[in-house]
């Protein structure tokens, strides 16, 4: 019997990660799926939570393709629909680094992406379709900064593990920009937009009623402190099998925060 087992009947509303946490980005995790739908059977509701630079439509329809079923969550919000938001408000055209899918589901948006180099801001929605190491984008980053040309970064992660190998995001790109000298305007979690729509779309519930679910320091697990929303740890994600840090709220200045559980997985 795992804490998961006999979570507390107070959390009305799991924000639950997707990848690292359900799915390796190639099959889902053992466990995962009868654990989230568990947990609707008890009446809870289950977000998903992902820095994935898309629409939640398109996780959708990923999700679908990997296995998941449709009655183990309610919801779903992504960095990518707030990206997306800001960007078709700009009215103006936006540099791209991503892929092609990527792309295409942002024009499809309505996000005007530029053919040239006329544009004074850009999106990353993390690496493209041939350059796979952060070194490779270097030069383009330098060229970019020295126009003073504003990142939006639809993915804060940094990293993921496919499939067992591991892959820098957007949030590294990002990283390094900022390295560079760039300016950098971040969507997704530990973000606040993030957070804001996925509690609209629980019914807007209490602080008190809502726990968090992700493998990722930097994003899941501090972006649930930062809300002040209690948080497991899935050590099993990209951290692989590491003890949760002992100084992790001295560092952050959470005061005496600590998650309510640290589990390798959902199972």
């Amino acid at each position: 019997m795992t804490a998961l087992d006999a979570l507390p009947e107070r959390y009305r509303v799991i924000l639950c990660d997707i990848w690292g946490v359900i799915h390796d980005g190639v099959r889902l995790y053992p466990g995962s799926a009868d654990r989230l739908r568990q947990w609707r059977e008890e009446g809870r509701k289950v977000i998903l939570i992902t820095n994935a630079p898309r629409t939640a439509e398109a996780v959708e329809q990923q999700l679908d393709r990997i296995g998941l079923p449709r009655d183990a969550w309610n919801g779903i919000s992504t960095s990518g629909e707030a990206g997306i938001a800001a960007l078709t408000a700009k009215g103006s055209p936006v540099g791209f680094i991503g892929t092609g899918a990527d792309r295409e589901i942002l024009e499809g948006r309505g996000v005007w992406i530029a053919e040239n180099g006329e544009f004074t801001e850009f999106a990353c929605t993390g690496l493209d379709d041939e350059r796979r190491t952060v070194g490779e984008y270097l030069m383009e980053l330098e060229d970019l900064v020295t126009r003073n040309v504003l990142m939006h970064c639809l993915n804060p992660d940094r990293i993921v593990v496919r499939g067992g190998e591991t892959e820098p995001c957007a949030g590294a790109l990002a990283d390094l920009y900022i390295d560079l000298g760039g300016r950098v305007e971040w969507y997704g979690k530990p973000f606040p937009a993030i957070y804001r729509h996925a509690l609209k779309l629980a019914g807007s519930p209490s602080i008190e009623e809502v726990i968090a679910v992700g493998d990722a320091l930097q994003t899941d697990i501090l972006g649930a402190a930062r809300m002040g929303f209690d948080a497991v740890f899935v050590a099993g994600g990209i951290h692989a099998g590491e003890s949760f840090p002992a100084e992790f709220a001295e560092r952050n200045g959470l005061g005496d925060w600590h998650p309510v559980a640290v589990v390798d997985s959902l199972r």
